[in-house]
């Protein structure tokens, strides 16, 4: 096994377990939503990971942590179905944020911060909006009792979904932006 690849494998492993703590967390600290939800830090080591290594490094780590929050029990699932839509894929869509690898690479190198702060905050969009999606979608298929009565399930579900993604989508850009501003080698990627 070549040392780039051992690299990786650690890095994902590392960062998935962070991710993972983070997300438990979240849950002491933030859960208030009765179907599930919570504002969350989860995503910074997957954004990170995304940063660092691509799409590669992105995907693996959410599908790991999807796999984790499902296998250790802090899931809550209603249906098989909804599991895997509302861990495994959720997270894994956070992942895409790496199609802005290039760019946050190249403006890590430049020094050029604001085009690089630009960059992570698109990157993070990206990441948050895949996952509310899929969380709206699960939404609609498997909560959609809970909307209140003359309320149309998709609109129950889309707000009900940003009331913990939005915030967790400003937070993590918020921290991510900060932390590379500050110390850019953290998204370095490796050689």
């Amino acid at each position: 096994m070549n040392n780039k690849r051992l690299t990786f494998m650690i890095e994902v492993s590392i960062l998935t377990a962070l991710a993972f703590l983070l997300d438990l967390l979240s849950g002491v600290v933030g859960r208030f939503w009765a179907q599930g939800g919570s504002i969350s830090l989860a995503m910074i080591p997957v954004f990170l990971l995304s940063f660092r290594w691509g799409l590669k490094g992105g995907l693996a780590s959410g599908f790991l942590l999807g796999l984790l929050q499902v296998v250790l029990g802090t899931a809550y699932i209603a249906h098989p179905v909804q599991a895997f839509i509302d861990y495994f894929l959720a997270f894994t869509l956070v992942g895409m944020s790496g199609l802005f690898f290039k760019n946050i690479q190249q403006h890590l190198s430049s020094g050029k911060l604001a085009l690089l702060n630009l960059y992570i905050i698109l990157a993070v969009f990206l990441g948050s909006v895949l996952r509310y999606a899929a969380h709206v979608a699960a939404g609609v298929v498997f909560f959609g009792a809970y909307a209140p009565e003359g309320t149309p399930v998709l609109a129950y579900s889309l707000g009900y979904n940003a009331t913990y993604m939005v915030p967790s989508f400003i937070v993590c850009a918020i921290v991510l932006v900060l932390l590379l501003s500050t110390a850019p080698r953290l998204a370095a990627p490796r050689k």
